[in-house]
């Protein structure tokens, strides 16, 4: 059966229906997802594995997001997006009922990188279903609302953990019915929208690493997006133990960037709409830049509570402004060339970013976080002012 044509994002029409499916899909993802980086850091522990054994484990899913990142355009063009989609999130609880019965820490190396395999394009795709169903004019609202939504699926997944517990099978039950739902919501939402044909604007279908050429701007931004967030994430205990916090209220700075990463996407799409998605992009960058420098005088203080929810929100905001900006410049396989490049280069983010920090941290001290974060920053300011000056010239 020849699938029906999908509406063309320039217009204002916005297939609300798509679009909640598709949002509820990944968001069931998401939760799935969320669940699984702590639930497996409990299992190991009650099988005496080491921190060095569990860390090692846990880098197996980003390994496999890099890897997937590589094959998603080819994936497309021979399976179709739906069928690439759908087969993806199957394939997700399968490996997570593989991991309930194969309680062994060694099985669970490959069944982990595994799982990284699988679930990348469910998000590629939703990405870029996303954006390519969004009309240019609310584009930016509606990645700022996918996002935020996709944000508290993954905070809801750690707290599952204190619902279900982490013994047996029911938390795994919730990974496989997550992915099963997300499943099912794909094929009912999917059928007949394409998406993925040649880009109408004649920009050249391309591979991952040749995406470089077309906007490098972009994946460096992504790049330092990862790399920053997770930096924060992972090691914001580690800057406040150094000024003396105690644990709660450590625990209490990740929370509000987490909670800044949710409730900011929305508002800062609509600037997006108003100012350009580029011209927020840096001035996300920048305001992470002058927050995350604030951090040694605030630390302490109550000024830190805002600055941490700004800095969650415009950190993770410079990804989302990428995105709105991948999806007004590219279309059909560009598009998906695109987005694969942006998984990737999340992978490469995370992988070097809490290190570099982590290294700035033991040779010169807490202020190595800061140091580095603002530095990355700058770096994307600088060659995104660069890139605009290019393009205007040529």
């Amino acid at each position: 059966m020849q699938e029906r044509t999908q509406p063309d994002s320039r217009d204002s029409h916005m297939p609300l229906g798509v679009l909640s499916g598709l949002t509820a899909a990944v968001t069931a993802f998401a939760l799935a997802q969320g669940l699984s980086y702590p639930l497996f850091t409990f299992l190991m522990q009650r099988q005496g594995m080491t921190p060095a054994e569990i860390g090692l484990s846990a880098a197996m899913t980003p390994l496999g997001l890099i890897v997937s990142a590589l094959f998603v355009p080819q994936l497309v063009r021979m399976l179709g997006g739906r069928r690439l989609a759908v087969t993806a999130a199957l394939a997700g609880a399968l490996l997570f009922f593989m991991v309930g019965l194969l309680q062994n820490w060694i099985a669970w190396y490959p069944l982990r990188f595994l799982i990284g395999l699988a679930i990348n394009p469910l998000y590629i795709l939703g990405e870029v279903w996303m954006m390519a169903l969004a009309p240019d004019a609310k584009r930016g609202r509606i990645m700022g609302v996918f996002n935020a939504v996709t944000g508290i699926g993954y905070a809801a997944g750690p707290l599952t953990l204190t619902a279900v517990g982490t013994e047996g099978w029911p938390p795994l039950l919730v990974a496989i019915l997550g992915f099963s739902g997300c499943a099912l919501l794909l094929f009912l939402t999917t059928k007949g929208l394409r998406g993925f044909e040649p880009d109408p604007d004649g920009n050249p279908a391309t591979g991952v690493f040749g995406f470089w050429l077309l906007a490098p701007a972009l994946l460096l931004a992504v790049t330092v997006s990862a790399a920053t967030q997770q930096s924060a994430y992972s090691l914001m205990p580690v800057f406040g133990a150094g000024y003396g916090l105690v644990e709660a209220r450590l625990a209490a700075l990740i929370t509000l960037l987490s909670l800044g990463n949710i409730v900011l996407q929305v508002p800062l799409g609509f600037l997006a709409e108003r100012l350009g998605a580029r011209t927020m992009m840096i001035a996300c960058a920048a305001l992470n830049a002058i927050c995350v420098l604030s951090l040694p005088l605030l630390i302490s203080g109550p000024f830190v509570w805002p600055v941490l929810l700004l800095m969650g929100g415009v950190g993770y905001g410079v990804y989302t402004m990428s995105l709105v900006e991948l999806g007004n410049r590219f279309r059909g396989q560009a598009l998906v060339a695109g987005n694969s490049a942006f998984a990737l280069m999340w992978g490469v983010g995370g992988i070097i970013g809490p290190p570099g920090s982590g290294a700035a941290m033991q040779a010169f001290g807490p202020i190595g976080l800061p140091a580095v974060s603002a530095g990355l920053s700058a770096v994307l300011i600088i060659f995104a002012f660069y890139r605009a000056t290019k393009r205007r010239a040529s």
